[in-house]
């Protein structure tokens, strides 16, 4: 039985262009009726069809695809095959890592609430960082701008960061910095180049807990001054910059801006 292009297409869920594609390729031969050079494709077609169809949902390139249906030897084949277990392999690693970033994430967000306000003493993360923004100011230099930009690509493995310095958190500084951080578990996974402005920043004995602030230009060092409160009644000194990250941004219930909400650690001694 003979079947024209349309047929086809319908019968296998192969797009009209597509199928051209392969006939162009010689995995199809259809015959073509001279008098309206329509082309009609035998079951013997339709066979080789299925089989590129067959190796698509393996995630080969229609290229390949083609290849692998009509000039692919046996060894190549093996090749091939070999090839793409591995990139399946990478791609498996890659989906369980992000998959583990989505509920460290999850978990952070879940936890952050119940963090607002209340202070524990707990060793700060390990991580690797730069900074970029200063106050409401990005430092457009090229190297910061290059930087950026490659950090971009290990989204959404890092956080929005911040620092407040000592000197802010315990007088009427005003000061703060932003850029993006990672654990240094993950900085270690993606082969992270540490060298100025890339800093590691190694655990230290803090107050830890989270705060939120609401509306643009919020964001201010005295929304620490309850960390103080902490350290004086515990005799703690504090010994270095506050550091932390952004955890979200939701809409309250009634308010027209957006809360973000910081987790934060302050280092003491």
């Amino acid at each position: 039985m003979r079947y024209k292009i349309g047929d086809v297409s319908r019968i296998l869920g192969i797009s009209t262009d597509l199928l051209r594609y392969y006939e162009k390729k010689g995995v199809v031969t259809p015959q073509k009726d001279k008098s309206n050079d329509y082309r009609y494709y035998d079951t013997w077609d339709i066979n080789f069809l299925i089989d590129c169809l067959w190796y698509k949902r393996f995630g080969f390139g229609i290229p390949q695809v083609a290849y692998l249906v009509t000039d692919c030897y046996h060894g190549d084949l093996l090749s091939l095959l070999d090839e793409k277990s591995d990139q399946l392999e990478a791609d498996i690693r890659k989906q369980e890592q992000l998959l583990r970033r989505l509920r460290e994430h999850r978990d952070a967000v879940e936890r952050v609430k119940a963090l607002l306000g209340s202070c524990e003493l707990t060793d700060s993360p390990e991580l690797v960082c730069y900074l970029n923004r200063f106050n409401n100011s990005y430092d457009n230099t090229p190297e910061l701008q290059r930087l950026s930009r490659q950090w971009q690509e290990y989204m959404p493995f890092t956080q929005r960061y911040f620092e407040i310095p000592q000197d802010g958190i315990l007088g009427d500084g005003d000061d703060f910095a932003w850029g993006f951080s990672m654990t240094s578990a993950y900085a270690e996974e993606l082969n992270i180049p540490v060298k100025p402005p890339v800093r590691k920043l190694t655990s230290r004995r803090s107050i830890h807990s989270a705060f939120c602030s609401a509306g643009k230009n919020a964001f201010t060092p005295r929304h620490l001054r309850f960390l103080l409160d902490y350290a004086r009644k515990s005799e703690l000194t504090v010994s270095g910059h506050a550091m932390g990250n952004l955890v979200c941004s939701v809409r309250e219930e009634g308010s027209a801006d957006m809360t973000g909400y910081f987790e934060v650690w302050l280092p003491v001694e």
